[in-house]
């Protein structure tokens, strides 16, 4: 090659390299695709007009909603609540490296397209909330880094494809609200990771198949307001509060009190499910890996003819056929004229002692109560702290993953609904959620009126929460400040065995009465978790928890106590604080020098926890006078809860009580720290 062909070449070169520093990315496959979907979705360039053919969809802020990774590709596709209308385009495919699709709470019609499938890194598919129309693309089972599939709240139709079940690393799959039809495939099963299966609000028949309940990740399963008959698999019991099958009347099983039990007339309608269905030949490779139930009751019969050939047996069965064929019109007529009654209540707008809506009432309620406060927050671009400072003008960071926004809380709580409300104060109201990996939290609303005026103040204690870190306090997961609502939310780890007060008071026989070896543990644990507050360290100051009781602490699922609310009065208004200390007082955890001094110290929380002891010892929320003058007195059979009935040790039990009345000792100063307590009780419980 000549000088003059090197030097042109290099020139060449070099303009290639400015254009494409320009223009982002060379010939760029994926700019071509992303003004191809935004066309689809936003025919009128209302809501995308920072998509532009001259821009860079890797230049932060240049492309609305839209991520890359190191590498200059798409990543993530950002786009919930924007009031989008158009259709998902098949271009997307495009976008080789998408590990993030989210176009939920917008007005998408259309079908889903199939070509969406090619997409192997996508890992969070969001088209909920939307006016999708069409089935659900079989081909979608060929995903295999999806985790999370939500589709719910559209029109979809058919029946679920058996392919999901292929899907190894799902762990939400989410198809409620739609008009779903056919029976619920057994190969969901084979999702070994799905830990929430919400199917709930379609047409479903058929049986709730058993492979279901042998998901061992499996945490929430809802099929209410379905068609869904047959016996209820009995391990979905395990799931608990997790199970919701209402409104299902074919429905029956033992041991789930939403359920009614089984009948004989239930077990014979298994049977002639499908009565002439041919039996498959076990030799056969090609077997269908799920034999209908009637082939138990049918085992003793080949293809041709039965074991026994008697008159008699064939005149018996013609007689238990013809009584059976009776029994089934009559049941039938009735479960006809109940099944009738039962659905006009369901529809009955004005009946709503059940506390649930229609199918089609609660679709449009959904998306009336969500949609507005999530283009609220997002069209304005409004993020909670973006850019907040202290007094001294330092940037005020929070962990990273802290900050959520409504839509996460909003979708979380399904809306708020009243099913998932777990509790409710003067100033606050705490529901259960379920966030899009599939982790349980208990979502805690403030009213913002009930919170610090001063920001200063109000962040200085947000600060203090991020920073809070032990195995015996509640983790707190982040929060969000919503201005559309008006209201302040904190999002915390759920706790599923409740708060200690649901083990106390409780009567004999009860599943709450707790052992002698957990009471001990709980006792440990509040302790560490007290200490923990009262310690100074390079992450956290000292602080003092001002408001312990045995509502304050909660169970997680290895019974372990779990210290809630510490910190919180930091973010409350002074009003707000007086009022929950007042009813603290009610209860019998207030120190006596409080009255006189009006402060908290370190030996006020001491108090509380003292208290606490000699509840958990007693088995009573109330402690009376002849109840302290027993532990005053080391009268053990007249202090400790009955319900143990003697199955505790006499020398624990004395030097618990002693620690107790040390802790509620009137002066102070004579009270131990919690320091001195977790020492003390080192001997115990081992």
């Amino acid at each position: 090659m000549g000088l003059v062909d090197f030097a042109s070449s290099c020139m060449v070169f070099l303009l290639l390299v400015i254009l494409c520093g320009v223009g982002g990315v060379c010939g760029n496959a994926e700019l071509r695709a992303l003004m191809e979907i935004k066309l689809s979705l936003d025919p009128q360039n209302k809501y995308l007009s920072s998509w532009t053919e001259g821009g860079d969809p890797c230049s932060s802020g240049t492309f609305e909603g839209v991520a890359c990774n190191e590498h200059r590709k798409v990543s993530n596709i950002s786009l919930q609540g924007k009031g989008l209308y158009g259709k998902i385009s098949p271009a997307v495919v495009e976008l080789k490296c998408l590990s993030g699709l989210y176009l939920h709470y917008n007005s998408l019609t259309g079908e889903i397209p199939k070509e969406i499938a090619n997409l192997t890194e996508l890992t969070d598919l969001y088209l909920d909330v939307n006016n999708l129309t069409g089935t659900i693309p079989p081909q979608i089972g060929g995903m295999t880094s999806l985790q999370v599939l939500q589709l719910c709240c559209n029109q979809l139709t058919g029946s679920i494809p058996p392919s999901i079940g292929s899907l190894k690393k799902l762990s939400v799959l989410a198809l409620q609200h739609n008009r779903l039809n056919g029976a619920i495939p057994s190969s969901l099963g084979d999702s070994g990771m799905l830990k929430r299966l919400d199917l709930s609000f379609n047409q479903l028949s058929g049986s709730i198949p058993t492979s279901l309940a042998k998901i061992t990740q499996l945490e929430v399963l809802d099929v209410q307001n379905n068609s869904l008959s047959g016996v209820v698999p009995p391990d979905l019991k395990g799931l608990n509060g997790g199970f919701n099958c209402s409104n299902n009347p074919g429905l029956c099983g033992v041991g789930f009190p939403s359920l009614r039990v089984c009948t004989a007339w239930d077990l014979a309608n298994i049977i002639q499910v499908e009565p002439f269905a041919p039996i498959p030949n076990n030799s056969s490779n090609n077997a269908p890996e799920n034999i209908p139930i009637s082939s138990n009751f049918l085992a003793n019969c080949n293809h041709t003819h039965c074991s026994s050939s008697s008159k008699f047996t064939q005149v018996a069965v013609v007689s238990g056929v013809i009584t059976v064929t009776v029994m089934f019109i009559i049941g039938g007529f009735l479960i006809f004229i109940l099944y009738r009654r039962r659905k006009q209540k369901i529809g009955n707008t004005n009946d709503t002692s059940d506390g649930q809506l229609s199918t089609e009432q609660d679709k449009e309620f959904s998306r009336k109560t969500a949609s507005p406060l999530v283009s609220l927050e997002y069209g304005n671009g409004w993020y909670p702290f973006a850019d907040i400072h202290d007094r001294n003008g330092v940037f005020q960071e929070f962990p990273p993953g802290f900050n959520f926004n409504l839509e996460d809380v909003e979708s979380a709580t399904q809306y708020f609904s009243e099913v998932n409300l777990l509790g409710k104060s003067n100033f606050s109201t705490v529901y259960k959620g379920i966030l899009k990996d599939g982790s349980i939290v208990a979502v805690k609303s403030i009213n913002v009126t009930c919170c610090k005026s001063e920001e200063a103040e109000f962040m200085k204690g947000l600060n203090l929460l991020t920073s809070l870190r032990h195995e015996n306090l509640v983790k707190l997961r982040g929060f969000c400040c919503s201005k559309g609502r008006g209201e302040f939310f904190l999002i915390y780890d759920f706790a599923p065995k409740g708060n200690l007060s649901q083990y106390v008071d409780v009567h004999d026989g009860s599943s709450n009465v707790l052992d002698w070896t957990t009471r001990v543990s709980i006792i440990n644990g509040i302790a560490k978790g007290i200490m923990y507050l009262h310690s100074s360290e390079p992450s956290k100051p000292s602080m003092v928890h001002q408001n312990i009781s045995i509502e304050k602490v909660l169970m997680d699922e290895n019974f372990d106590p779990l210290i809630s609310d510490s910190g919180l009065l930091k973010l409350l208004a002074d009003d707000v604080i007086f009022s929950a200390l007042k009813f603290s007082a009610a209860l019998g955890y207030m120190a006596p020098e409080y009255v006189s001094t009006g402060r908290f110290t370190d030996k006020s929380d001491v108090y509380a926890f003292g208290v606490i002891i000699l509840q958990i010892l007693s088995g009573r929320s109330k402690l009376s006078h002849l109840m302290r003058l027993a532990a005053e007195s080391c009268k053990l059979e007249d202090f400790v809860d009955p319900y143990l009935r003697g199955k505790f040790f006499d020398s624990e039990a004395a030097k618990l009580t002693e620690i107790a009345l040390a802790c509620t000792h009137e002066l102070p100063d004579l009270r131990p720290t919690v320091e001195a307590v977790v020492e003390e009780l080192k001997g115990c419980g081992s």
